[in-house]
């Protein structure tokens, strides 16, 4: 039974593994992920919280995101430092309204702030997983 179980899980993460081979949408969130998936998958620790789920997938309070998509802002800028393009990426590596807690990211998961950078963290342990949660919750 276990054997089976273990086949079955094996051809489900191929599959997946394929087809985000070639997607139609959330390019970035894949390309940090997809080399970690397995680690992902297997992984004992961390949840996806809603704000997490912003930053990884850039769907979220960013002004990229409300402009374009869902209408909601006029124009792409940052309402911290008026930055022409709010997006997941200026939020964790750039706006200076946000260099204490990015301060404090750095000092645990190091200083390449960039997407695949945190989800490897992320994956590698608890600490560094709470670590990027805690960010995504202060910002």
């Amino acid at each position: 039974m276990q054997g089976h179980r273990s086949e079955i899980r094996q051809s489900a993460v191929s599959d997946c593994e394929e087809s985000l081979t070639n997607p139609s949408a959330g390019h970035k969130t894949i390309e940090a992920i997809l080399p970690v998936l397995n680690k992902w998958l297997e992984r004992r620790h961390g949840t996806l919280t809603f704000r997490l789920t912003q930053v990884l997938s850039g769907h979220g309070c960013f002004g990229k995101y409300l402009c374009r998509i869902a209408g909601g802002e006029p124009t792409a800028k940052c309402h911290h430092c008026m930055c022409l393009e709010d997006t997941p990426r200026h939020t964790v590596e750039e706006c200076p309204a946000w260099a204490e807690p990015r301060h404090d990211l750095v000092a645990a998961v190091g200083s390449d702030l960039s997407l695949p950078s945190l989800v490897r963290a992320m994956v590698g342990s608890d600490r560094l997983w709470e670590a990027v949660v805690s960010f995504c919750e202060t910002v």
